[in-house]
């Protein structure tokens, strides 16, 4: 991925270099090289000095690798042409017109899917008791969608009666984007949802210092309760897919701690399971596992997504703020409608958000 997305920023600069047929404002370059380090010394730099023969000098920088374009586009991508078209269809600039320049403009997209070929193919791993897992991609959940690829899940689908992934950053970002994107651009249905937590995490939620957090502290652990319980509803009221909460036990977990978030989650119609693998191995997720198979075979007949693809972007934002988030409403900055005027106009306003 390092090397396709550093590929890309290599044509750009040469194509600079080389007359600039398509008249790339250098000071309008959004695509930025990466690396597999987080150096905050290279986020922003100034390169090509060292005279004309090391090009022209402009403002640069570096991200890490799971935070490229290249990486998002990697995961969603379905085969080999599908990859190559999402990465001709990257913006990598401007122009002094202010039209958008893309990859395929430079006819990057090629030799950037050739040194993504192999890479295409999912890692097959196993953990310590000889479950199969694929490890494949990685994109940011915070600026990308959080997911490994399209491919490896597919496979496993395609390889398993049960395939179990994870969509990072919790039940609001991570799986929000997990079905409102990767699951929408893939045709895919959850059955079920797995939201978990720990003791420990909701009595932080609840004031608790680190310090104490293996202390029984039943209020502080109500005032936590509501952040889970919100991930909850989420799942349940917007998406409709059947959920259970999955506790990481621990052993400075009381009966009485784990029996209050039981009895809350209860309240909301979904179960709690605890989750002792850390301890037990495979044994200890036992309990998860039945009651990950009886919310399968019940199905999720009502699912459905948080927007619709047609909707303003505006509103799509507005849904996602005020029904996953619990805002108010959303205030747009004059720069936010610039950005936005400039989505329509490249019209990418029927893509999710």
């Amino acid at each position: 991925v390092a090397a396709a997305n550093n590929l890309l920023a290599a044509l750009i600069d040469n194509h600079i270099y080389q007359g600039n047929e398509l008249s790339i404002d250098p000071r309008r370059i959004t695509w930025r090289r990466c690396m597999d380090m987080n150096d905050r010394q290279l986020r922003f730099i100034v390169n090509g000095l060292g005279g004309r023969a090391n090009g022209a000098p402009r403002e640069d920088g570096f991200d890490i690798v799971v935070a490229s374009e290249v990486m998002a586009a990697f995961c969603l991508a379905n085969d080999i042409s599908d990859l190559k078209e999402k990465l001709g269809n990257i913006v990598v600039a401007y122009d002094y017109e202010g039209d958008p320049v893309y990859a395929r403009q430079l006819k990057a997209e090629g030799a950037m899917a050739a040194l993504l070929k192999d890479a295409l193919k999912p890692n097959l791993v196993q953990t310590l008791e000889g479950t199969p897992a694929f490890i494949h991609g990685g994109p940011f959940a915070n600026i990308a969608h959080g997911c490994n690829s399209v491919i490896a899940t597919k496979m496993a689908l395609h390889f398993a009666d049960y395939a179990v992934t994870e969509a990072g950053f919790g039940a609001d970002l991570g799986a929000e984007k997990f079905i409102d994107i990767k699951c929408r651009k893939a045709g895919l249905k959850p059955d079920a949802v797995v939201i978990v937590a720990t003791v420990r995490a909701l009595k932080h939620n609840g004031g608790v210092a680190k310090e104490d957090l293996g202390l029984e502290n039943l209020d502080a652990l109500r005032l936590g309760l509501p952040n889970l319980l919100k991930h909850v509803q989420n799942m349940t009221t917007i998406f409709k897919i059947p959920t259970v909460v999955a506790i990481n036990r621990r052993h400075t977990d009381s009966d009485a701690e784990l029996a209050l978030i039981s009895a809350a989650c209860k309240e909301h119609g979904v179960n709690v399971a605890l989750s002792e693998v850390w301890a037990d191995g495979g044994k200890g997720g036992v309990a998860l596992a039945e009651e990950v198979v009886r919310l399968t075979e019940l199905g999720a007949p009502e699912f459905e997504f948080l927007y619709d693809d047609e909707l303003d972007p505006e509103d799509k934002i507005e849904a996602i703020a005020t029904r996953v988030y619990g805002a108010e409403g959303v205030d747009f900055s004059p720069a936010a409608y610039r950005e936005l005027r400039k989505i329509r106009n490249m019209e990418y306003d029927h893509l999710p958000i």
